[in-house]
């Protein structure tokens, strides 16, 4: 027999079994066909009425760019039908996120990622909505009117918000996500992605979104959810499939890399007998260290049950310096943070955000976490974790000594009184209080208190402070020169005829990102100071200013080589022209110019 036939006959047996991994839920004649496969596919039958309803309540969100007590670019103006789609342009009356681009993340005070974040994890802000019924989802469409493309993951909710009888079980599910993709038009659109198929009836969706692909502000008008009341009933449709794709994760039963499977994991004490640990028994203890240090956390308690050697390497407490559970928080539980505990006696950096809502965690349960993993801890972030209140406060300023880096943005639900245990942390270094209810009468006193404070202060983010005045900003002024980052956004008791903005270009020749948003008196005469005494700028924002012109722009540019962001949005002197002959004669600077049809 010629050599060739075996060769033949090993390829031929490789390729059946290939194509009965492809096929294991195909008929027998289906099989046989080189070409073609079963694959399942949800379809409602024609008997089902459709249900089409608009959000009722945005009940939970972690930031927007409007006040607290405004409806101008919030996140409520999702709730109802659409009050701008189908039109493009900047609309007071959409709901937009703090933030966008990578700006912030450049700036000297963008906190430092964490190691062990899955890959797959990448939102950065989120808002829940409810509707009216419970539903089967058939589409979520969402209405995008301006720089459309942050949305990266739609969730649903088992628990319905409006029921007097709490669940006993609360589960999230994905209908549907993917990485963040550039959008190259800015105009509006109705986003449909194609969800997948849940088996329980929901009101309660959630959209994640991340904007770092973004030009400007993403604004989004509406969310529509179409449904059936019953479940629907499944169909088998035959699709074409490549058979050059030869991965069998999508036909083989995935290990969930959820919560539920991690708690198993921790709690697992049977670990596979062998005669010996491989070649790990020969490489040195922080060489393996090393190597596991590059896992996930789901990984990584996957690894911990496969001997002894591994498990004992998995579960030291150097492996748990960074801890980001953030990209859990839809399963993170009482439970979870019980089996993590041994094993985070020496964390240093610990992410908690978005945790432990609708009862998830306790006050109890985090109490008794901090008690044993707190002494060591230099950074805790705590954004949205609505489970806090004063009690949690209070453990947090006994039981972290060490504490430099407390994030509580968006925590809207702990009491005034609360923050008063922050004072007892005297070794803070930044503190975020965004969203909150700390109650401030006057800022000037803040503003008085922290320029004779805080001498070596780098950062100032004051962003909608109502009632602050030139007299507070001089002080804080003459009190911080050390100031990089100063944001005076949407102050509206700053007027530049007080010379309050030459003030604090002539004082902080350190300024790298000064917002001066929606203040309508910045004049050429600031401009003119900011390129004369702060030349390290790189990051401004004097949206909607009338009184600017093209000239005092071209100076700052001449003369603030670093400057990367100009947004000149609504800035009544600077038109198109001006803006298109600036970004010719400075090419790198990326300068806004934001409108409305």
């Amino acid at each position: 027999m010629s050599p060739v036939f075996p060769m033949l006959t090993v390829l031929t047996m490789f390729y059946y079994i290939c194509l009965r991994r492809r096929a294991r839920t195909a008929t027998r004649g289906e099989m046989m066909n080189s070409h073609r496969t079963i694959e399942s596919n949800s379809r409602t039958s024609p008997l089902h009425a459709e249900v089409v309803q608009y959000a009722k309540e945005v009940v939970d969100f972690s930031s927007h760019y409007g006040s607290e007590n405004s409806m101008s670019y919030t996140m409520w103006n999702l709730a109802g039908v659409p009050n701008v789609f189908p039109s493009s342009g900047d609309f007071t009356q959409t709901a937009v996120f703090r933030t966008y681009g990578t700006w912030w993340d450049q700036c000297p005070s963008a906190s430092l990622p964490f190691k062990r974040t899955p890959p797959n994890f990448q939102s950065q802000d989120y808002v829940e909505l409810t509707f009216e019924q419970q539903v089967y989802p058939t589409a979520v469409h969402v209405l995008e009117t301006y720089h459309p493309g942050a949305v990266i993951r739609i969730l649903a909710c088992s628990a319905n918000p409006y029921s007097p009888i709490p669940p006993a079980e609360v589960r999230w599910e994905i209908l549907w996500s993917e990485r963040p993709t550039k959008v190259n038009a800015s105009q509006a659109r109705q986003f449909k992605p194609c969800i997948k198929q849940i088996n329980f009836p929901t009101n309660l969706i959630r959209l994640e979104v991340n904007s770092s692909l973004l030009d400007y502000y993403t604004e989004l008008d509406a969310v529509v959810l179409h449904g059936t009341k019953d479940k629907p009933v499944l169909s088998l449709k035959t699709s074409l499939i490549d058979m050059n794709d030869l991965e069998d994760d999508d036909y083989e039963e995935k290990d969930g890399c959820g919560m539920d499977s991690l708690n198993k994991k921790f709690s697992s004490t049977a670990l596979r007998e062998g005669p010996n640990n491989g070649y790990f028994d020969k490489l040195p203890y922080e060489l393996i260290q090393l190597i596991l240090n590059h896992l996930t956390l789901p990984d990584l308690c996957r690894l911990a049950q496969t001997c002894k050697l591994l498990n004992q390497h998995c579960c030291d407490p150097l492996q748990y310096i960074h801890l980001n559970l953030q990209p859990y928080w839809a399963k993170l539980n009482d439970t979870s943070l019980e089996f993590l505990q041994s094993r985070c006696t020496l964390v240093q950096w610990l992410n908690l955000s978005w945790t432990g809502n609708r009862g998830f965690i306790s006050v109890a349960g985090f109490s008794r976490f901090l008690k044993v993993c707190g002494s060591e801890l230099v950074r805790l972030e705590l954004s949205c974790s609505h489970f806090l209140n004063e009690t949690c406060l209070e453990i947090i300023s006994e039981m972290c000594p060490n504490l430099q880096d407390l994030n509580l943005s968006s925590c809207d639900k702990l009491p005034p009184q609360a923050f008063n245990h922050i004072a007892k942390l005297c070794g803070l270094r930044r503190l975020v209080l965004y969203r909150t209810k700390i109650e401030i009468e006057d800022y000037d006193v803040i503003a008085s208190m922290i320029g004779a404070k805080c001498k070596k202060l780098r950062t100032l983010d004051l962003w909608r402070c109502k009632n602050i005045t030139e007299n507070g900003i001089a002080e804080l002024a003459s009190g911080c020169p050390l100031l990089e980052e100063l944001d005076l956004g949407w102050c509206p008791t700053l007027q530049s005829s007080t010379g309050c903005f030459a003030r604090l270009a002539r004082q902080l020749p350190n300024l790298q990102k000064l917002f001066l948003t929606a203040n309508r008196s910045v004049c050429d005469t600031d401009i003119e100071e900011l390129a004369c005494n702060c030349t390290r700028l790189r990051q401004l924002d004097i949206l909607g200013t009338r009184m600017v012109s093209p000239a005092s722009l071209r100076k700052l540019l001449e003369s603030c080589k670093d400057l990367c962001l100009l947004d000149v949005s609504f800035c009544s002197q600077i038109d198109n022209r001006a803006v298109l002959e600036l970004n010719v004669s400075f090419p790198n600077v990326f300068i806004k110019k934001s409108f409305t049809q």
